[in-house]
């Protein structure tokens, strides 16, 4: 059954405790390596067990542009060479943008904008950047065209290179359509640094129609909710 597979970039090199959103930073080349080779893997097998053997050339693949995403990205096409015959950067498959807190410190952020974005969490800019309900529109975007265009309409898989912030947004318009989100409802699991989500359009496409899904998929991670504001970017944009 073809799938749209959400893989989220390898460990970046940052110092720990540090936003990065839309901050450009690498990844880890060895990190890097290592994801790709796991995937395709997985791309391979899961052709054949789908009796496929075409699917990784038929597969479309999209990437954020920033530079631990197109690592990835590029690192895949190396192993799987027949994906660039089907690749697209896309702007809208970034993390988001974090604005004046960019390359701060999260401890170094005014407890009063952490506390402001808690309370908004939906419409708060934070640092003057990207709003949450921003965020969610250019995701669904995305996924519009993915299922029409990529896809073409859920016949076809697609790969996601992108970021644990854009793949929580599409659990939660799987889960919850254009309800805006507070920061007690944002407890969404992410996958690792080179991990991923597998989806099958019957999934997505409910979502796709306004008709969210009525109970969430099994992922295997914690997904306990923040209790103050200076611990939400914890399970917001890691």
């Amino acid at each position: 059954m073809p799938r749209l597979w959400l893989l989220r970039h390898a460990r970046p090199l940052v110092d720990p405790g540090v936003c990065y959103g839309r901050l450009d930073v690498a990844a880890d080349a060895a990190d890097t390596l290592r994801a790709a080779e796991k995937f395709s893997a997985t791309l391979t097998a899961q052709a054949a067990k789908d009796f496929s053997s075409t699917l990784p050339s038929t597969a479309v693949l999209r990437y954020s542009p920033l530079q631990r995403c197109e690592q990835l990205a590029h690192t895949l096409i190396g192993l799987q060479p027949d994906l660039a015959q089907n690749t697209c950067i896309d702007a809208r498959l970034q993390e988001m943008d974090f604005g004046t807190w960019e390359g701060l410190a999260w401890d170094a952020i005014a407890r009063a904008e952490i506390d402001a974005w808690a309370r908004n969490l939906a419409g708060y800019a934070p640092g003057g950047g990207e709003p949450l309900a921003t965020m969610l529109q250019r995701v669904q975007q995305a996924l519009q065209h993915s299922w029409a265009m990529d896809s073409q309409q859920g016949t076809r898989d697609v790969v996601w290179v992108t970021h644990a912030g854009v793949i929580r947004c599409v659990q939660w318009l799987l889960l919850h359509g254009h309800q805006q989100p507070s920061s007690a409802d944002w407890n969404l699991p992410a996958p690792g640094f080179g991990q991923w989500l597998e989806l099958t359009w019957p999934e997505i496409a409910p979502a796709l129609h306004h008709c969210p899904q009525k109970a969430p998929y099994a992922f295997a991670t914690d997904t306990r909710s923040p209790t103050t504001g200076h611990c939400l970017h914890r399970t917001l944009f890691p």
